[in-house]
């Protein structure tokens, strides 16, 4: 979601002494609010919350964030308020859940309409935060008197919208460059990035418009032959640290790293042959999770705690067990029970397109044994058509 007093217009002198204007404010109030983050070490790890639970907990919130289909700009705030509150109270881990649902359902009323702030009682039950709505209740109250009731501040996706229109702005030759058709869809994958960047505590250490410049300075470097004369530009503007942001880029490109596409595009096809029997297993194929996210460290079906997950494997539903007996599938797709990477939505075109009914089939199906593949009359090729295999 893109903030339309960025994305009105982007061009002219008008434009940009409004976009130095936006700028100039975030950076002044980035300052007031933002503390520099010294990390430190517990000999006892029940009594300060570690890095580790940290970005579990934020991951957590992110699949939240989609649960309830609320604005990037929503889960943004929650982190900033989760980091500020933590930066300004020792909190132990046994609160963080409670922390962090309060966090983010603060974030939900101030940026979300009304009609789509998620009622706290379905909130606290469908998060399974183990939290009931009068501790949430409870948990805002604290967080607000500590935040000294101040929620509006300069999120790093904020530092994103405009530099990303600063960029766009002063560059008219960037919109045809771009790999999306607009530049809100650019806007949108960026988005995704640094919300994969924020629920990294490594990446705490540097302030949200470096983090920002960070990740527009590492995409218009593919795009633009001039962008290093750009991102001087917004260096400046941003009175930035050059040596800073360079250390940023290494960390946020090693961090984006590890975003790896569902499908990778040097797919292995293997096919093995026994008594014309096809044997595929989609290993790769994520089935749509329950109505209601689990908190972590808690499962949803015994309460019990559950192995922490982390990395980005906290964001997707865990892959089922392969079943002991085969089924057939359904031969004709079904895309309302299709689950989409959400941070790869184009991703449904490589398995919907040139593909004949028989191939959609077999792609449908998580573990299809005996389908037998006979040989058709004129046929020149007795091999049946064949399927990429996630290497996992």
């Amino acid at each position: 979601q893109v903030d339309p007093r960025v994305t009105m217009k982007f061009s002219g002198p008008l434009e940009s002494q409004r976009l130095s204007l936006l700028l100039e404010m975030a950076i002044s109030r980035e300052a007031q609010m933002w503390k520099a983050h010294v990390p430190k070490i517990q000999p006892n790890q029940d009594v300060a919350i570690s890095p580790r639970q940290r970005d579990e907990v934020i991951q957590w919130l992110a699949k939240l964030k989609y649960q309830f289909h609320l604005y990037p700009e929503t889960l943004a705030l929650a982190i900033s308020l989760l980091d500020r509150f933590l930066a300004a109270v020792k909190a132990r881990p046994k609160y963080l859940n409670c922390i962090a649902i309060s966090c983010f359902f603060l974030a939900a009323k101030t940026i979300e309409e009304d009609e789509r702030i998620p009622v706290l009682k379905v909130l606290a039950r469908d998060s399974f935060c183990g939290c009931s709505p009068a501790e949430i209740r409870r948990m805002e109250k604290i967080i607000l008197d500590k935040l000294n009731w101040d929620l509006h501040m300069a999120t790093p996706l904020d530092f994103l919208h405009i530099f990303h229109a600063v960029a766009v702005s002063s560059r008219p030759q960037l919109p045809a460059l771009l790999p999306t058709p607009s530049p809100s869809q650019h806007v949108a994958a960026l988005t995704k990035q640094l919300l994969h960047c924020m629920a990294c505590f490594q990446l705490l250490q540097f302030k949200g418009s470096m983090l920002a410049l960070a990740i527009v300075s590492l995409e218009l470097e593919k795009l633009l032959p001039d962008w290093l004369a750009l991102i001087i530009e917004l260096l400046q503007k941003a009175q930035m640290d050059s040596s800073q942001l360079i250390h940023c880029r290494e960390l946020v490109a090693h961090h984006l790293s590890t975003l790896q596409p569902s499908l990778l595009p040097n797919s292995v096809y293997v096919y093995s042959p026994l008594q014309q029997t096809l044997v595929t297993c989609n290993r790769g194929a994520f089935h749509r999770q329950p109505s209601s996210v689990p908190g972590p460290g808690f499962s949803k079906d015994n309460g019990r705690p559950e192995a922490p997950v982390t990395g980005t494997a906290a964001l997707y539903p865990r892959l089922p067990a392969p079943a002991s007996g085969c089924k057939p599938g359904s031969a004709k797709r079904k895309v309302e029970e299709m689950e989409v990477d959400d941070f790869y939505d184009g991703i449904k075109r490589l398995y919907n397109e040139d593909l004949a009914p028989e191939a959609v089939a077999l792609e449908n199906m998580g573990c299809v044994c005996g389908a037998d593949v006979s040989r058709q009359e004129g046929s020149v090729s007795p091999c049946p058509p064949l399927q990429p295999v996630s290497v996992m």
